[in-house]
């Protein structure tokens, strides 16, 4: 028997990142540098990546960054949705769509820093516009179609809404993003999505962009 709107357990998240993988390594990053003299390797250039990297992070260089991967999967709300959108270089997003598929989930992100009060106030909110996305989609798929239900439906969604999206940045994106979003002057939940994929990539076993990390100041 199917579940009915009013029924359904409604999914109080907080925003989070997981680390699919990830290709390079500081060596990579140096080994595309050198591509313009030699690639060979010896004991001696080894020894220079860390001070070859920071020079070249610190002078603007930052084409060898990009030769490498960092793949991640994120559940956001929507404001952090499009900050992950907004001012973007070299950044691959893919996320689930409400206009391709029904939001079967409805994830909901709650400030952390909010009084209880308003905590239940905006749950609530939120829950009245996931019941009425679920009646709408009911109601209007035998009259407009299933695709044109589903992608007008949606706007009942509420902005804590979250979805769930596949991003994969180079190193050069990956910089640039940490330095505008993990900074004090970002929105919170943007902060706190940052840093926690900046941890991630810092505790890759081996610490492979240990050098990069550290050219960038984001240590």
């Amino acid at each position: 028997m199917p579940i009915k709107p009013q029924e359904k357990n409604y999914l109080k998240m907080n925003n989070t990142a997981e680390l699919l993988g990830y290709y390079g390594d500081d060596l990579t990053h140096a080994c595309s540098a050198w591509t313009s003299t030699s690639r060979e390797l010896t004991d001696e250039k080894i020894a220079r990546v860390s001070k070859l990297l920071t020079m070249l992070a610190t002078e603007g260089h930052h084409t060898p960054f990009e030769k490498s991967g960092l793949h991640f999967l994120v559940t956001v709300d929507q404001a952090t949705h499009i900050h992950l959108l907004k001012h973007r270089i070299g950044v691959s997003i893919n996320g689930e769509s409400a206009r391709y598929k029904e939001l079967k989930e409805d994830k909901m992100y709650i400030p952390n820093d909010w009084s209880n009060t308003w905590h239940f106030k905006l749950e609530k909110f939120a829950e009245e516009g996931n019941k009425l996305y679920h009646e709408a989609l009911e109601y209007f798929t035998p009259i407009l179609g299933r695709k044109r239900a589903k992608e007008s439906a949606r706007f009942f969604k509420t902005f804590n809404s979250q979805i769930t999206m596949d991003i994969m940045f180079n190193w050069r994106s990956f910089a640039h993003f940490q330095q505008l979003r993990n900074s004090e002057h970002a929105q919170k939940e943007v902060k706190f999505l940052a840093q926690e994929m900046l941890d991630l990539v810092k505790n890759i076993e081996g610490n492979p962009f240990e050098h990069t990390i550290n050219a960038f100041g984001l240590n």
